[in-house]
C-alpha cells in the first residue's frame, strides 16, 4: 500500500512532470497540458479506489462496483489511466479519446474540462515524449487515501503559481497573488451558506479562498455547495478554474465559460442572478469589450451611470458587479487600475452617479508592480449596497502604496502588509499617512475625483530612489507607453487613418 504523500512530496513530483515538458511546449501553455493530465490521473485512482470498496463491500460483485452510485465520476471501459498507459504509438490520440469519453460520460460535472490541448501534435509531443509523461504520474497513487483534497488542492495551487511565475506577462490573465485575494476576501467575510460570485474568475483562485475563509471562521464549508460561481472567457482558463474546485474537494458548483460583459450566464428571466458576495480581478482597462451593446443593454446595468469608454471596460465590471448583488446583503470587492479612479469623461460620470448612491465605502490604493503583466499600481474598490448610517456620506481612503516587499522582478504584498490594509480597512478611521475617512461633499468639490492621494498622501520616508529604480520605472513608462500607441495605431487603421 502507498504512503500517503506529503505537500512537498506532492509538488515535487508535479513540478517534475512540468519540467518533462520543457523544449516541447512554450511555458505559458503548459498549464493546458499539465492540468488535465493530474486530473485524469486523479479521477481514475479514485475510480479504482471506490470500485475497491465496492467490491470488498458486495464480496466480490463486480456488477454492483460498477454502478454510477458507487462513484463520484464515471469512466467508461477502456478509458482508465492504465488503459492510455498501456498504449506504445499513437499515445496523444488514445489519451485525447479517452479524456473525450470520460467528459461525454459526465456530461454535467465534466463536459469541456479537459480543455482543448493538442495532445496528437506528434511534432511538439512524440510518443517518447508522452510515454515518459504517462510514467512519471504513474509512479504515485493519487488516491482519496493517499491525497486528501485538501492537500491535493494546495498542490494545485501551487502548480498555478510556478506556471504564472514561469510565463509572467500572459499569468495576469489567469492568477491574482493570494495575499491580494486574502485580502479582498477577508473585507468581503463572506459566511455560512451565502452565495459568492466572481465574473472573471480565472482559475477559480477567489472561490477557493472563500471556502478556506468560511473554513477558518469556525463554518462548513459544504454550506456553500451550490452557492459558488464563476464566469470566465478562456476555454483553458475555465476548465483549470472547475478543477481547481474539484480537487479542493467541493461538489456542487458552477463555472460558465462565457463572455461575462456580453453574455452573462447567470441569471433569472430578464434580470441579473443576485449574490451576497461578487469579488473579482478582471482584466485591465480591456479593449472592445462591447460597449456597442452596452447602450441598450437588456440586463440594465448602464442605469449605473451610462457606458464606459471603448477603450476601458473597468467601470462596466464594477456595474456589472453591482448590478449582480442582492440589494439587502450585497457587497463588492474589485480590483482596478488607479486611472480609472480619476479618468474623465464617460469614467467620471459612471463615478458620479455611483458615489452619489451612496455605494462606494472603500478605496485601497495598492503598491506598484505587484500584479504579472504589468507594473502599473492597481485599486481596491470595496461597495456595499446597504450601509451603516453613519457611513452612508462617507469613503474610507487608503494609500498602500509603500506596503509591499521589493522584489527583482516583482513586487509582494506579504501578508504582514495585507493584515495591516486589514485592519486599517475594519478601522474605518483616519491614521497619518496611511488612512482618511472623507465626506462626499469633499469629493464632489474634487468634481467626484478618486484619486487617492488626494485625500490621503503617502509618507515622506526620506529614501532616495536608486538609480537601478529610476531606470526600472522608466523601462515600465516606455512600455506603457508603447502598449497604448499600439492600441491607438489599432483604432486608427481602422479608420484609414495614421498616427
Amino acid at each position: 500500500m502507498n504512503a500517503s504523500l506529503t505537500l512537498s512530496e506532492l509538488e515535487s513530483y508535479l513540478a517534475g512532470a512540468a519540467d518533462l515538458l520543457r523544449g516541447s511546449i512554450d511555458q505559458a501553455d503548459f498549464k493546458a497540458y499539465i492540468f488535465p493530465l493530474m486530473f485524469f490521473k486523479r479521477i481514475s485512482d479514485v475510480y479504482l479506489e471506490e470500485l475497491a470498496k465496492a467490491l470488498e463491500e458486495s464480496d466480490g460483485d463486480h456488477e454492483y462496483a460498477s454502478f454510477e452510485e458507487n462513484h463520484r465520476f464515471a469512466i467508461p471501459d477502456g478509458s482508465l489511466w492504465d488503459d492510455v498507459r498501456a498504449r506504445t504509438e499513437n499515445i496523444g490520440t488514445a489519451l485525447q479519446t479517452a479524456l473525450r469519453e470520460i467528459e461525454k460520460a459526465n456530461p454535467e460535472t465534466l463536459y469541456g474540462i479537459f480543455g482543448n490541448a493538442n495532445w496528437t501534435n506528434k511534432d511538439k509531443l512524440p510518443d517518447r515524449k508522452l510515454a515518459a509523461l504517462l510514467e512519471h504520474f504513474s509512479t504515485k497513487t493519487l488516491s482519496n487515501a493517499n491525497v486528501a483534497p485538501d492537500v491535493f488542492g494546495n498542490a494545485y495551487e501551487y502548480l498555478i503559481k510556478r506556471f504564472a511565475d514561469q510565463s509572467n506577462k500572459k499569468a495576469g490573465e489567469y492568477y491574482t497573488p493570494r495575499s491580494v485575494v486574502g485580502l479582498l476576501v477577508n473585507i468581503l467575510d463572506p459566511q455560512e451558506g451565502e452565495s459568492v460570485y466572481d465574473p472573471a474568475c480565472g482559475t477559480g483562485g477567489m472561490l477557493i479562498e472563500v471556502i478556506e475563509h468560511v473554513k477558518e471562521s469556525g463554518g462548513s464549508p459544504k454550506t456553500l455547495w451550490g452557492k459558488l460561481y464563476g464566469q470566465e472567457k478562456v476555454l483553458a482558463t475555465s476548465a483549470i478554474a472547475r478543477m481547481n474546485l474539484l480537487l479542493h474537494g467541493v461538489e456542487d458548483f458552477k463555472i460558465v465559460r462565457e463572455d461575462t460583459l456580453r453574455n452573462p450566464a447567470f441569471y433569472t428571466g430578464n434580470s441579473l442572478a443576485q449574490f451576497d458576495c461578487v469579488v473579482a480581478n478582471p482584466p485591465f482597462s480591456l479593449k472592445n469589450w462591447g460597449d456597442v451593446e452596452w447602450a441598450s443593454d437588456k440586463w440594465g446595468r448602464n442605469a449605473l451611470g451610462g457606458v464606459p469608454p471603448k477603450g476601458y471596460a473597468d467601470w462596466a465590471w464594477v456595474q456589472h458587479m453591482l448590478t449582480s448583488t442582492n440589494p439587502r446583503t450585497g457587497r463588492v470587492a474589485v480590483i482596478l487600475p488607479q486611472g480609472a479612479l480619476f479618468r474623465q469623461g464617460a469614467e467620471a460620470r459612471i463615478r458620479t452617479h455611483i458615489l452619489k448612491a451612496k455605494k462606494i465605502e472603500a478605496v485601497i490604493g495598492l503598491a506598484p508592480n505587484l500584479f504579472y503583466g504589468t507594473g502599473l499600481a492597481a485599486c481596491v474598490l470595496i461597495l456595499r449596497q446597504q450601509r451603516p448610517a453613519e457611513q452612508q456620506d462617507k469613503v474610507l481612503f487608503i494609500n498602500g502604496e509603500d506596503l509591499m516587499k521589493k522584489v527583482r522582478s516583482q513586487n509582494i504584498l506579504e501578508p504582514k502588509h495585507a493584515q495591516e490594509l486589514f485592519d486599517t480597512y475594519r478601522g474605518f478611521t483616519d491614521l497619518e499617512d496611511r488612512s482618511r475617512v472623507v465626506d462626499l461633499a469633499e469629493i464632489e468639490a474634487n468634481d467626484f475625483n478618486l484619486n487617492i492621494p488626494l485625500y490621503v498622501a503617502p509618507a515622506d520616508s526620506g529614501e532616495k530612489i536608486t538609480l537601478a529604480d529610476a531606470l526600472a520605472n522608466l523601462e515600465a513608462a516606455h512600455a506603457q507607453a508603447a502598449e497604448t500607441r499600439k492600441a491607438l495605431e489599432a483604432e486608427l487603421a481602422k479608420w484609414g487613418l495614421s498616427a
